[in-house]
């Protein structure tokens, strides 16, 4: 082979090689054969200089691809940042690439705890070591910590040996578990210069022995700074999330309060033109309730409701006169019990100046001062907010100027009537005509018949029992009015007079604080009437202190022989019917002589002996149908007081009889 052509051989060959992309090693390669073909001198240094030139481009070949894969990790790694959306994943990619690109066992990020005042593990990869993975270091421990401390990069061929560092139990354990030997850490950096703040620090490492090249640091400190941007964009971004957020708060507080405003000017104005256009408290609830969209009732001090449940446009919950009142209706004990619980709930909110939340119900005090005069209870509610419930209490205050002018009205009425009431007990028969216009006037109308209650209690707690009347009958219309150390009342209605008076009593006692016996009678209409009506029931009072009924109430109806004695028109007829009734029943029944036997069983000194002689029967007999009486009359058929008024029944009927 000619000279020239030989040498063109194998520089051609070089060249095949560096298109191929051929290791550094096989371009010696083309030397070797050049020599064994037995190449001249000159064709040697030649091709060897060729070799040599064909190396550097080769090397530049590969620095140029190696600078290409950095620059095109750092251009994904900004294509990340700019479609930042997690956090998390941005930070993972970087670790990720600086591991593939410096061709490291593992990398690492870390960043700052300022509420713990050390530094994390934020993000790892290719790390096999839970103990590393979890370990935290303080500032100036370890690489990590000198790297955050001076905000340079750091490296360490062995860092297991490299004294440059503090070395502490629990770094150099983890990084002994992971099994890390060459280390390079630089710090991610806001900032340039000396104003630079480190918010963190990127880590390469390997298991082996390494020397990082300044290549190497450079491009780890280039996707550090792509880390820096994204944790301070992230930040950012999450600061400018919760100032949207915050603001967004605060405008729907702003509409909230302005709708409240709003809504409280209305309620104001609806509430004011209600009371001047001469509203009453229950005109007051029905519009407290349509406002809130609840059930409201007003009570007075006591416990005891001024008004029906006024229901608003959508209640949520039962009725709050159901619920306070219980089911009877009628002032029994599970009213009583209620008024109670409404009472102490009312004081809960005397005590804070605020409505209190009680059993699913709000309840709001009515206040003259401290003086308690009702309170107003709202439920369907439960969930009453601020100003809801700020309306609620004005309410109570509007809802205090009118009781507290009906109880100023009332006073004043009860007064005038008070004096109608002493002239027509002290004097029904003067000018019956006169008593009956002057109770017109004052919208009574004693033509129409009415029960009289009469109210007593002690000596040392009379002042309180006037008021407490007025309390009583407050918005009824009746009438009430002190007389001979009692007080008499006139209720409207049309109730039994012993049921009526026990209802009194029961209420009274309540808001007199102590024990108040009542007795009724009537009804009654006219004057002299209504003066007897009074008469009767002041006896029938005293007969209820003589039997030890003091906190009671009844008639002369109720108490036995002792109402024959004391009522007005003496029903001797009805007492015997109500006493020996159900013997003469069973008598005209089955053809038998109880009556008669019960007489003489009492004529004979309870003797049955003499009895049966009296009856012509055997003592058997006698003691067969005493058996039978008691079995109708009841087993207290014959102690001292039910014995009295056998008695006195069976002397009565023998009288109507002759």
């Amino acid at each position: 082979m000619p000279k020239n052509t030989s040498a063109a051989a194998h520089l051609r060959r070089l060249l095949e090689l560096l298109a191929a992309g051929a290791p550094a090693e096989d371009f010696g390669a083309v030397a070797t054969e050049a020599r064994r073909s037995g190449a001249g001198a000159d064709d040697l240094a030649e091709i060897e200089q060729a070799t040599q030139a064909a190396l550097r481009v080769h090397s530049a070949l590969r620095q140029h691809q190696r600078r290409e894969a950095e620059l095109t990790a750092l251009f994904d790694t900004a294509g990340d940042l700019a479609a930042l959306r997690d956090l998390d994943a941005v930070l993972r990619s970087i670790v990720r690439r600086a591991r593939m690109l410096l061709g490291t066992d593992t990398a690492y990020l870390t960043l700052p705890d300022e509420e713990a005042g050390d530094t994390f593990m934020r993000v790892t990869d290719g790390s096999v070591s839970v103990l590393f993975q979890n370990l935290r270091l303080q500032l100036g421990e370890g690489l990590g910590g000198l790297v955050a401390q001076t905000a340079r990069p750091y490296a360490t061929p062995d860092y297991r040996t490299d004294e440059r560092f503090h070395h502490t139990h629990s770094i150099d354990a983890g990084v002994l578990d992971e099994g890390l030997v060459a280390i390079l850490g630089v710090p991610l950096l806001l900032g340039s210069g000396s104003g630079g703040k480190v918010i963190g620090a990127l880590f390469a490492a390997d298991r082996t022995p390494r020397t990082f090249s300044p290549d190497e640091v450079a491009l780890l400190c280039s996707l550090a700074n792509h880390a820096a941007i994204a944790i301070d964009t992230a930040k950012a971004m999450t600061d400018a999330r919760v100032a949207l957020a915050e603001l967004a708060e605060a405008n729907a507080v702003i509409r909230e309060r302005s709708a409240a405003m709003q809504r409280a000017e209305e309620s104001h104005d609806r509430l004011s033109d209600l009371v001047l256009r001469g509203g009453d408290v229950a005109d007051v609830a029905a519009a407290v309730a349509d406002l809130l969209r609840g059930d409201v009732t007003v009570f007075d001090a006591g416990g005891w409701p001024l008004t029906e449940t006024a229901r608003g446009a959508d209640p949520a919950g039962g009725s709050a006169a159901h619920d306070a009142t219980g089911d009877d209706g009628g002032g029994g004990p599970a009213q009583t019990g209620a008024a109670a619980a409404v009472v102490r709930a009312a004081e809960d909110s005397r005590a804070t100046a605020h409505a209190v939340l009680h059993d699913g119900r709000w309840v709001c005090a009515a206040l003259a001062g401290q003086e308690m005069l009702g309170s107003l209870v709202l439920s369907g509610r439960p969930d009453l907010d601020g100003p809801d419930r700020r309306l609620f209490e004005r309410s109570s205050v509007v809802t205090s100027l009118l009781l507290l002018l009906r109880r100023s009205v009332a006073e004043t009425e009860n007064r005038v009537r008070g004096d109608l009431v002493t002239d027509l007990l002290t004097a029904p028969d003067r000018d019956p005509a006169g008593l009956v216009a002057r109770g017109r006037n004052l919208g009574v109308d004693l033509n129409r018949p009415h029960l009289v209650l009469v109210a007593s209690t002690e000596a040392d707690v009379r002042e309180r029992l006037a008021g407490a009347a007025v309390q009583y009958l407050f918005g009824t219309g009746s009438v009430s009015a002190e007389h001979a150390g009692t007080v008499m009342l006139v209720p409207a209605g049309g109730a039994a007079p012993g049921g009526a008076a026990r209802a009194a009593a029961e209420q009274l006692t309540h808001l007199v604080g102590a024990p108040v016996t009542v007795a009724g009678a009537g009804p009654a209409a006219g004057p002299r009437a209504l003066a007897d009506a009074h008469a009767e029931a002041a006896r029938c009072v005293q007969a209820l202190h003589v039997l030890g009924r003091r906190g009671a109430g009844g008639s002369a109806g109720e108490l036995g022989f002792l109402g024959v004695l004391l009522g007005k028109d003496h029903d001797v007829e009805g007492f015997v019917t109500a006493t020996l009734g159900p013997l003469l029943e069973y008598d005209e029944r089955r053809g038998t002589q109880l009556v008669r036997t019960l007489a003489a069983y009492f004529g004979c000194g309870g003797s049955l002996t003499r009895a049966k002689e009296e009856l012509h029967v055997h003592i058997n007999t006698v003691v067969q149908r005493l058996d039978r009486i008691q079995a109708i009359l009841g087993p207290g058929w014959n102690s001292p007081e039910h014995a009295l008024e056998l008695q006195l029944a069976l002397r009565l009927r023998l009288l109507s009889l002759s």
